[in-house]
C-alpha cells in the first residue's frame, strides 16, 4: 500500500479524500492546503503518491509540482482539480505530474488512479 500526501486549500475535501484513501488501505502521512506547506510536508514525509489541487492560494499546484520534481522525480502526483482547466492540466503534465482526476469524482475514480502507481 501507498503512503500519500494531500493537497488543496479545502478542508472538506482533504477530509473526503483521507476517507477514501484510508478505506482503500493506504495510508495518509500528512495533509496541506496550498503547494509551499505541501513542499514541507513532502521533504518531512517523503510519501509515494501526492493527491494534489491545481488552484490554491499562497502556491499553486503547478508551481508545487515543479518543485517536487525538482527534489524527486520518482514521486507520482496525480492533480485532483475542477473541470475546465484543461491548459492547467497541460502545465500540470508538463511540470511532471502523472495523472489527473476532474472533480467532483467518484471515489472509485481516485482508488483506481491510485492503484495506477503502486
Amino acid at each position: 500500500m501507498a503512503k500519500i500526501l494531500i493537497c488543496d486549500d479545502a478542508a472538506f475535501m482533504r477530509m473526503t479524500l483521507v476517507k477514501i484513501v484510508e478505506g482503500a488501505g493506504h495510508t495518509v502521512v500528512g495533509q496541506a492546503e496550498n503547494g509551499r506547506d505541501c513542499i514541507l510536508k513532502f521533504k518531512e514525509w517523503h510519501p509515494d503518491i501526492i493527491l494534489m489541487d491545481i488552484t490554491m492560494p499562497d502556491m499553486d499546484g503547478i508551481e508545487a509540482t515543479k518543485e517536487i520534481m525538482a527534489l524527486d522525480s520518482n514521486v507520482k502526483i496525480i492533480m485532483v482539480s475542477a473541470m475546465g482547466q484543461q491548459e492547467k492540466v497541460f502545465a500540470a503534465i508538463s511540470a511532471g505530474a502523472k495523472d489527473f482526476v476532474v472533480k467532483p469524482f467518484e471515489p472509485n475514480k481516485i482508488v483506481a488512479c491510485i492503484g495506477k502507481y503502486v
